[in-house]
């Protein structure tokens, strides 16, 4: 090695940012021989949060990458499978008064020739017998006969649909962490209580178990952000003007008797938030995500056990202050930070474990040595800011759309846009054409494309005025071909209870 190349690397903080970033790391540098040291420290006396339990589908790469049994990690975490988000009550209801219901799945049919399916569904009259999610991909039929993504000779990771998977982050965190300590990680269990720093970077971690230096230090200690607070000063940006809900109460439950977990998070619009449901092999996850100046933690409380109704015994609750919004600088010096302690956008999109895998995987490129040119630390906090900016916008699509107007949460909701003026643009440039992936001008390190956006769009009924020719035998012919692939579908995958049974088996 150089004197140059990094020789050591201590990462504070355990939960899924301090172990996913551990077991990236490991794998990057250290699957065929042994070159970097790497050491977590974590408190026991400091617990994790441990409700993001539900992910985007791409954090299955992630988990393919590490090399690890699809099989043995859903067993080890009580995962399901998550096709989608159901949305309901995030606008007024019918005419007739049924709930307004939308799905945002993870996949959308590539059909049309000189127009695409998307398109098409708005041209005809489509939206008055289905919706949007309906008409134009294969995950919103599966899930109405509670299938899973999986044909019976699936291999891991692999599915005729993208999907991603409900799981317990704690447990997560206990897999993840045997995985690297007998990989090679070193696992030191204390606490820490000083940093020193020197000409802007960190040297020593101080705990009562000794003392650790590094070349470079990786801050996942959550909200606390221990390290990076150290290194900087006026290093956050609030998101709070634009998505003001800063708190969470989160209750665990056991499942109703005699139910099949739901193969997709449930998101239902209160009346100062919104509560998911989560499903795992085990229990349910829920939790209502609220505005604190609107509603106390026991209102909040309250208004989340009265929705939930007595159906299922409670096993925990937990109240959480959250912190909206993320650094400016995400690497400062020789630090990093990951995860909570580099930012938080409220768990809409369940998109926490893919920040933690972004941040990871962007050190491959940039991490080249001890001595990294102020160029690519600014490329890596550029990216990080982007991604985390990106995803503002499209939380905030979620809340502008809506007509309630029934709190006064609600009514501001709808003027949160202000604080995104280039999704100001587009939703007016959105109201004369479909959104497109040119419209997006979305980086590599994008969550969410034109496919993402517009299933928000439409499915909200925020659909453009368009004067396009139309052609009835060509895209009723399109459509058909969509019936054709579910029908396949529907009669091949396995039930979702037949393969949480293939888990176990």
């Amino acid at each position: 090695m150089s004197e140059q190349s990094i020789k050591s690397i201590t990462i504070v903080g355990g939960g899924s940012s301090g172990w996913m970033t551990a077991a990236y790391l490991n794998q990057l540098y250290n699957s065929k021989s042994h070159k970097i040291d790497i050491t977590l420290i974590e408190s026991k006396d400091i617990g994790i949060l441990g409700v993001g339990e539900a992910t985007v589908h791409s954090i299955r790469y992630f988990f393919a990458a590490m090399g690890i049994n699809e099989q043995e990690l859903m067993r080890e975490t009580q995962a399901t499978y998550k096709s989608g988000i159901m949305f309901k009550n995030w606008m007024k209801p019918s005419e007739s008064g049924e709930t307004h219901e939308y799905f945002h799945p993870f996949e959308q049919q590539q059909l049309g020739s000189n127009i695409d399916i998307a398109t098409a569904w708005l041209l005809s009259d489509r939206n008055k017998q289905e919706r949007y999610d309906e008409g134009v991909c294969l995950s919103s039929h599966t899930i109405k006969h509670a299938l899973s993504p999986k044909l019976p000779n699936s291999t891991g990771y692999k599915a005729p649909t993208p999907y991603g998977y409900h799981l317990d982050a704690t447990q997560m965190a206990r897999f993840l962490k045997a995985k690297c300590t007998s990989a090679g990680v070193r696992h030191v269990e204390a606490t820490v209580t000083d940093i020193s720093v020197v000409d802007g970077n960190i040297d020593t971690v101080h705990t009562e178990k000794g003392n650790f230096s590094a070349d470079v230090f990786i801050d996942c200690t959550g909200f606390k952000g221990l390290l990076i607070n150290k290194v900087s000063s006026d290093n956050w940006e609030s998101f709070e003007e634009a998505l003001p809900c800063n708190k969470a109460v989160a209750i665990q439950r056991k499942l109703p008797a005699n139910k099949t977990p739901t193969p997709y998070t449930v998101a239902t619009a209160l009346s100062n938030g919104w509560v998911w449901q989560i499903d795992l092999a085990n229990r349910q996850g829920t939790g209502y995500v609220y505005d604190g100046n609107r509603l106390t933690k026991k209102e909040a409380e309250e208004e989340l056990k009265s929705f939930l109704g007595e159906e299922s015994e409670i096993i925990k609750t937990t109240h959480i202050d959250m912190q909206i919004g993320r650094r400016k600088e995400f690497w400062v010096g020789n630090c990093i930070c990951i995860g909570l302690s580099g930012g938080f956008i409220e768990p809409l999109e369940s998109t926490g474990l893919h920040l933690i895998n972004l941040g990871a995987r962007l050190l491959s490129t940039h991490l080249t040595g001890t001595q990294v040119p102020l160029s690519v630390k600014d490329s890596y906090n550029r990216l990080m800011r982007h991604a985390y900016d990106d995803l503002k916008q499209f939380i905030v699509l979620h809340y502008c759309l809506t007509d309630r107007d029934d709190s006064e949460f609600w009514v501001q909701a709808r003027k949160s846009v202000e604080h995104c003026p280039e999704l100001t643009e587009k939703l007016a440039l959105w109201r004369n054409k479909p959104c497109e992936f040119a419209d997006i001008g979305s980086a590599g390190t994008s969550c969410f494309t034109d496919e993402n956006y517009r299933y928000i769009l439409y499915g909200m009924g925020y659909a453009p005025k368009l004067n396009i020719e139309y052609d009835y035998s060509e895209h009723e012919a399109v459509f058909e071909e969509l019936q054709n692939r579910v029908n396949r579908l529907i009669s091949s995958v396995m039930t979702h209870e037949e393969a949480l049974q293939r888990i176990n088996s």
